[in-house]
């Protein structure tokens, strides 16, 4: 294998989704027929993502006392399009075209910032909750919604 070549990137590549199938497989109780590779993979990879949010926002909003709103919205920004890019690549290895994928996908955005990243977090920040708790909340939300717009929707094969 030549480091570089396409077949070699596709390789290294593709022990991500490998990894993940592997892992699968060995999930207890039967969850193995339950619990799709594409799902871990997102969870890892949103995982990471989402620590890049709560950074950028604990920078942004923590640090240099920018509003919240705004904060959220540059800090999401960050996130989404590292988590295009990563979940295109390596989750679900989507070869569709970019075009129409990145723009079903900016509405699938634009809704979960709407609803989940805005909606949520400020509605829990005006109950009084801590703007990394009220975050957090809202981006279980967002998790369950945004694995099954990419899955069904986005990245759909």
């Amino acid at each position: 294998m030549v480091v570089g070549s396409e077949q070699g990137s596709v390789s290294a590549l593709g022990w991500f989704h490998r990894a993940c199938e592997v892992v699968v497989a060995r999930l207890p109780f039967g969850l193995n027929s339950v619990v799709a590779p594409t799902f871990l993979g997102f969870v890892v990879i949103n995982s990471g993502t989402f620590a890049l949010d709560l950074l950028v926002l604990t920078l942004l909003h923590g640090v240099l006392h920018v509003p919240f709103g705004v904060a959220v919205t540059i800090a999401y920004a960050c996130a989404f399009a590292a988590s295009y890019v990563l979940n295109r690549v390596v989750n679900f290895q989507s070869h569709g075209a970019v075009g129409p994928q990145v723009a079903v996908y900016v509405v699938v955005v634009v809704i979960n910032y709407l609803a989940f990243i805005l909606g949520v977090s400020s509605a829990l920040r005006a109950l009084g909750i801590e703007y990394h708790v009220a975050r957090i909340a809202a981006g279980a939300c967002e998790g369950i919604y945004m694995y099954c717009a990419m899955r069904w929707v986005v990245f759909r094969r």
